[in-house]
């Protein structure tokens, strides 16, 4: 049996961010009805480096049931320094059943993908359902995915991002001029004033401050995702209803992990996980509530995008098949 070999432009031509968005979000339904298995990350930190490495493993159960592990970086450093992305990794995808390896993929688009549809999904469960604006923090390769992810679960009207990069942002909105929507660079106290806003940068200090944040307003906390990262004043995230992908990560590398360590939130805060949300079971909500979904990544999403990968490539002849393992 062959192994099949998926570079970024085959995820390309399998993937879509509605279907990986649907995927997602049964990926998290099944982990809260026990469906799934998840150890939790590991981090190598390699401060010298200024990044790290992660392992994430993950089993998703189902009629399509599939396995797999991702090992990915964080270096904020690479674009400038190196040429090369600051996220990086290549999930290895297996059949359950026999263990046998069906795929290698490319998990740096993958990721990419399945990032961007967490954000849709947390939008499509916490956001209002009138919203018209998405402010956007962070005007990286994330960027693109966020407003694909968003814009497919509510009718925004215009899109506002801002970056430290000026260059960046005039990128953003010169690739978004055919687009349905508006698409215009601003500051980030004007990004942050929209219905829904992303934020998407490596911070290690808060970069949204809570009077820039509407009431009823919802937002996708995407950058945290390691200890001592934080982009949102802690105003903010104590007066909002802060929903997580998983307490453990969140606790420890969320948006919520510095303030945690200050003694200033604990896991008795955390209003829900998204797959209670999901699921129906989380305490319910006001319209003027803010709400911050907590996004540290997690190693379902990946099990849940590789699937579609994998199907969609070997039944439509993409990918390079290859002999991994001997028999």
């Amino acid at each position: 049996m062959d192994t099949y070999l998926f570079g970024p432009d085959d995820i390309d031509e399998t993937l879509d961010t509605p279907s990986v968005t649907d995927a997602v979000e049964d990926a998290f339904a099944a982990y809260y009805h026990e469906d799934a298995q998840m150890p939790p990350k590991s981090y190598i930190d390699l401060p010298e480096y200024n990044g790290d490495f992660r392992s994430m493993p993950a089993y998703v159960g189902g009629d399509d049931d599939g396995a797999a592990v991702k090992w990915v970086n964080s270096h904020p450093d690479n674009p400038d320094e190196h040429g090369l992305p600051s996220v990086m990794g290549v999930v290895v995808y297996s059949d359950p059943e026999t263990a046998f390896p069906l795929a290698v993929i490319d998990g740096t688009t993958l990721t990419r993908y399945r990032t961007g549809a967490a954000a849709g999904v947390a939008t499509r469960h916490l956001a209002r359902e009138e919203v018209s604006t998405f402010g956007v923090v962070g005007a990286g390769a994330q960027a693109y995915r966020q407003v694909e992810a968003v814009t497919a679960v509510r009718d925004i009207e215009r899109v506002v991002v801002s970056d430290v990069d000026e260059e960046a942002v005039e990128r953003f909105v010169d690739d978004h001029d055919d687009t349905s929507f508006d698409v215009v660079g601003g500051k980030t106290r004007e990004a942050a004033g929209c219905d829904v806003v992303s934020t998407l940068t490596p911070s290690r200090e808060p970069i949204v401050e809570r009077n820039w944040v509407n009431d009823g307003a919802h937002v996708n906390a995407m950058g945290a995702d390691a200890e001592g990262k934080q982009e949102l004043d802690s105003e903010l995230v104590k007066d909002a209803r802060v929903v997580v992908d998983n307490p453990e990560q969140c606790l420890h590398s969320g948006e919520i992990n510095t303030l945690v360590s200050a003694g200033e939130f604990d896991e008795d805060d955390v209003y829900a996980t998204l797959g209670e949300v999901i699921a129906g079971d989380d305490p319910g909500s006001r319209e003027d509530d803010i709400t911050v979904f907590d996004s540290t990544g997690l190693a379902i999403q990946d099990v849940a995008a590789a699937r579609l990968v994998n199907k969609r490539g070997r039944e439509r002849g993409i990918g390079t098949p290859f002999e991994l393992v001997g028999t």
